[in-house]
């Protein structure tokens, strides 16, 4: 940054900093807040394994590939995830390069020897979810048999927030729900300060519109079902959502579904014989090809297009880490048909701001859906719906927030274990 631009934001009462941020795919989750640093002029950094965006002003460091880990366990996983992150900590060490405060993922393991190596930086860490056995995914679908390797599986993979959670200063998660499956103890160290959501991006637009892959263009106000996550899955109800949109279809001829998603599995597991869910679920409900239309992975500036035209927008999820996309399809006005599942319900009540169906019963969810396309009665659950996130996690306050908090962090440098006070 030119000095001259520099002296001006210390003239106008801004502290610049040197704030390095630590996730092994960045820049994920700090996005915003890196960008945001940058732009008022401090100095970025963010180490990560790999990165697929591009922020104006946030140097990128890249530690050692980790490599193939066919055949080893969660724990040595992580220790080699933490082994990389360190050696690559080290040499900005070495050089000089000394954060004043490091901002963190917990969870993969970047984070387990940043201390050791900048013992008096404080770290903030991000604390997204804590895998348990009872009460959240694992077990979920009763179908599914939970056995003695599923627990053994599931709790190792917490090695690495177990080791490092005791050395950071303070923790933030984006949702009470995920917050509170941590331990009582751990979780007194964590606050709540949800990313953000951009809520001028994501707004509702009466003349938005998008064009298929097959030249289709559709409108607001035409009759269209959506569904997006990052891949079509159980663990997000995709096979839930394509019952109901089979039973919807038999009913209405006129409702058009359009999904947004990859076809690989990002939290649970594929079907058997190199087969897509989309695949499977094509094959059991026999929808009709020609009503629904799959577009994989869009860029964003779609996605937020397809939920302005909308008639009704479905997010389905397992108890686990909430999607960005729900709130932005409620930022955006969606008239939103979810499962009563945490951590949506921590957003959304039914029939004042969505419609709320339980996880394992797609006719009511496509009875929901119906009623939703048949009248725009719900226009006070749309209003209701974006207000929601404006009050609760607009973008220019959580970043106000976040900001706030690596403030005291780096002023108080209060040492290990600070409870949240945020």
């Amino acid at each position: 940054m030119p000095a001259g631009a520099a002296e001006m934001l210390r003239r106008r009462g801004y502290a610049l900093a040197k704030v390095t941020f630590v996730h092994r795919h960045g820049p994920a989750q700090f996005t915003h807040l890196a960008g945001e640093l940058a732009r008022q002029g401090h100095d970025v950094t963010l180490l990560c394994e790999t990165s697929d965006l591009d922020i104006a002003g946030v140097r990128v460091i890249k530690h050692a590939p980790v490599g193939s880990t066919e055949g080893q366990t969660s724990v040595d996983y992580q220790i080699r995830v933490g082994t990389k992150a360190a050696q690559a900590l080290d040499i900005m060490r070495r050089k000089g390069d000394i954060p004043d405060i490091i901002v963190g993922h917990v969870g993969w393991g970047s984070l387990l020897f940043a201390k050791d190596i900048f013992p008096t930086t404080p770290m903030l860490g991000y604390c997204e979810f804590y895998y348990r056995a009872r009460g959240a995914d694992v077990g979920f679908d009763k179908s599914d048999a939970v056995t003695i390797e599923d627990i053994v599986r599931v709790k190792s993979r917490n090695f690495a927030q177990l080791a490092t959670i005791p050395e950071i200063d303070a923790g933030i998660s984006p949702t009470s729900w995920q917050r509170d499956g941590y331990p009582g103890a751990i979780a007194r160290q964590i606050g709540v300060i949800h990313e953000g959501i951009d809520t001028q991006a994501c707004a509702p637009d009466p003349s938005a519109t998008i064009v298929l892959p097959n030249g289709r263009k559709l409108t607001a106000g035409d009759p269209v079902v959506t569904f997006a996550a990052r891949d079509l899955e159980p663990y997000r109800g995709f096979h839930q959502f394509m019952r109901a949109a089979a039973i919807l279809a038999d009913r209405d001829p006129r409702v058009i579904f359009v999904v947004a998603g990859g076809h690989g599995a990002s939290y649970g597991s594929m079907p058997a014989g190199g087969r897509t869910w989309r695949d499977v679920m094509m094959e059991e409900t026999g929808l009709d090809p020609s009503r629904i239309h799959f577009l994989g992975t869009v860029p964003h500036a779609y996605l937020i297009r397809m939920f302005q035209v909308s008639a009704a927008h479905v997010y389905l999820t397992y108890p686990f880490v909430l999607s960005w996309s729900m709130l932005e399809a409620m930022s955006a006005g969606v008239l939103l048909v979810a499962s009563n599942t945490a951590p949506v319900s921590e957003f959304v009540t039914n029939g004042n701001n969505g419609l709320l169906v339980p996880f394992f019963d797609p006719a009511l969810l496509a009875s929901a859906l119906a009623e939703a396309i048949a009248n725009d009665k719900h226009r006070s659950l749309r209003d209701a719906a974006r207000r929601t996130v404006i009050e609760r996690v607009e973008l220019r306050a959580m970043l106000k927030r976040q900001i706030r908090l690596l403030d005291r962090l780096m002023t108080t440098r209060s040492g290990v274990g600070t409870r949240f006070q945020g």
